[in-house]
């Protein structure tokens, strides 16, 4: 139990620095970032490993190979940095500090809110180009409503990818658990496609990342859905959108926190939206709820955001208190 109260003690730290720090670019700009250095490790073995030569039952077993290989380099590199910092007087707070530069929330609040500025400073060009720095479809083809509505879709799922996740492996696992989650999440993002190309090869990263949000998502989409009221909606109604059209999403775990967020917004999200050629006719969660969403929707997601990593932070506080 000592060993997971300095974990939970680890767990304040590190949502504190974030909330304080976030991603100072001063620094990156001088040190490569923990993911830079997972993903120029991931892109080196795709560039040597996933061959068009070889079979896709080849590949698909080199890309196993490549998840099995991630998860032990950054789990073992995780131990050692934790064993070396825990011998410290102040070895938490350093442990917080590093696994700070692994979560999400301030850095999610800046990008977002940047689509809500770039309304009111240049128009729907200009949000087009913020937004087009935080998802994948093509912001060429989004009006207004569009634009707002891919910034809040964003948000609420890179909430739980970018701060529940990380934080909840990090809980449990300590710092070869957060690091492990964002070599996993890493590898999906860049090899865990349906493309010819990474159909075979980046199949087992895709699961494994569907795996270890599991439990995340859905915790994502509780905290969302607890906040409702700073954003004007309400908890039941929030929890019953959530639990009625989570599984109606592509995802078996994004549904979970844009349900909640569609529930505590009133607002429809996901829906039909267009990949660059490709065109994603989802049906839409809370889809009886109105559809225009607007800039100023993207601010009330973003006071979601808030309150939900401050419920989040005060739930671990908690357990740190009486564990």
């Amino acid at each position: 139990m000592l060993i997971w109260s300095d974990t939970l003690l680890v767990v304040v730290a590190a949502l504190a620095f974030d909330a304080l720090i976030g991603d100072p670019d001063w620094l990156w700009r001088r040190l490569p970032h923990p993911v830079a250095v997972i993903g120029s490790c991931i892109g080196w073995l795709d560039h040597t490993l996933n061959l068009d030569t070889r079979s896709a039952e080849q590949r698909k077993l080199a890309g196993v190979g490549v998840v099995i290989l991630l998860l032990v380099l950054s789990a073992l590199s995780g131990f050692l940095i934790e064993t070396a910092l825990r011998q410290l007087a102040f070895g938490n707070l350093l442990i917080g500090l590093i696994a700070s530069t692994l979560i999400a929330q301030r850095s999610l609040f800046q990008h977002v809110a940047r689509v809500r500025t770039a309304f009111a400073d240049g128009g729907l060009a200009e949000a087009r180009r913020a937004v087009s720095m935080i998802v994948g479809r093509d912001p060429d083809q989004l009006d207004e409503p569009g634009v707002s509505r891919a910034a809040i879709e964003s948000c609420a799922e890179n909430f739980s990818d970018g701060v529940v996740a990380p934080v909840f492996w990090l809980a449990l696992l300590g710092l070869p658990g957060l690091i492990a989650y964002k070599a996993i999440n890493t590898a999906d993002s860049m090899i865990g496609h349906l493309s010819p190309r990474y159909a075979s090869f980046g199949w087992a990263a895709a699961r494994l990342d569907d795996l270890v949000n599991l439990i995340p998502a859905r915790l994502s989409g509780l905290l969302v859905a607890v906040t409702a009221p700073v954003a004007g909606g309400a908890i039941t109604t929030a929890l019953g959108v959530m639990w009625r059209d989570a599984t109606k999403h592509r995802s078996p775990n994004a549904g979970w926190p844009e349900s909640a967020t569609a529930g505590a917004l009133g607002l429809a999200l996901a829906g039909p939206r267009r990949y660059g050629e490709r065109v994603v006719d989802d049906v839409f969660l809370n889809a009886e709820a109105r559809k225009e969403a607007t800039p100023d929707d993207i601010g009330r997601a973003l006071h979601l955001l808030i309150a939900a990593c401050l419920l989040q932070a005060a739930i671990y506080a908690a357990l740190a208190l009486v564990v």
